[in-house]
This record gives C-alpha cells, structure tokens and sequence, in this order.
C-alpha cells in the first residue's frame, strides 16, 4: 500500500493463470490513493476482477462452452468482506462506486474469492521489492525458468 513515495498510490498486481500457467499479468500504479490497506487491496481485485471476467467470456465466445467462475485470490479479508457485501459504512463509503463490480461479479456467480495467505500471493513479485530468495522462489511458483 501506497509505495509510491511522491503520489502514495498503491501498486496494483494481478496475474491470470489458465491451467496453471500464467496466461496474463498486470501490474500497475493505482489511479486513485487508497485510504487504507483494504481499500488497496479492493482497488486491485476489481482490476482482476475485470480482467477475469473478459478472459471469461472470451474462451466461452472461441470455445463456445460454458467456462467455470474463476477463482480471485485475494490476502486481505476485509477487501473480501467488502467484496461479497459492500455494505456502505462510514469505513468503506468513500470507496469509488465503479469498484463494486467485484461486488456486482461475485454476486452474480461470475468470480468467487477466496483467501490467500500473503505467503500464497504470487502477484507479489509484481508489486513489491523482494530479497533474492523470495523473488525466485515466486518466479519458480508461477512458472517462470530460466532457460540457459
């Protein structure tokens, strides 16, 4: 949360596998400064959200089978709670509108999220500076080899 020393926004990382290999990756500064780690954490899984659901749709139009919901993994139980019922109180009631189609998407049965310790976060490597270990360790995790 807000790593960026100047402006304070956040980092937003999000990587789609299919198969269990990565299909697609983002990882990008947050338009807006969140107030708070679940905020963040929110911001970053309606980004996924978006792209889960296009990518969703895309492999139904060229397949032309119904894909299963993908799975959002998200480390913040709070943002998860908000995610499922964004009830507006004075904590969450700033959050942008347009962010609740997490909301909007979980309710409607085309995501479903679930809890991912922070150890379990391979996005991490896109959004935070790691010691030498961790960022192989993740690289390896999500099927990245060196090949020579």
């Amino acid at each position: 949360m807000a790593g960026d020393v100047n402006g304070r926004k956040s980092t937003t990382g999000v990587i789609v596998f299919l198969g269990g290999n990565p299909m697609t990756w983002l990882s990008q500064k947050q338009r807006v400064v969140a107030l708070s780690s679940c905020e963040a954490e929110f911001i970053e899984g309606a980004a996924a959200a978006c792209q889960v659901v296009w990518l969703r749709r895309l492999l139904e139009d060229i397949t032309g089978a119904r894909v299963s919901a993908p799975l959002l993994m998200m480390d913040n139980q709070s943002a998860i709670a908000l995610s499922k019922n964004p009830v507006l109180h004075d904590r969450s009631k700033h959050t942008d509108t347009k962010f609740h189609f997490i909301h909007e998407c979980a309710e409607k049965g085309d995501i479903n999220i679930e809890f991912a310790g922070t150890h379990e976060q391979l996005a991490d490597i896109l959004t935070k500076s790691l010691g030498m270990k961790a960022f192989q360790g993740l690289r390896e995790r999500i099927g990245v080899i060196k090949l020579a």
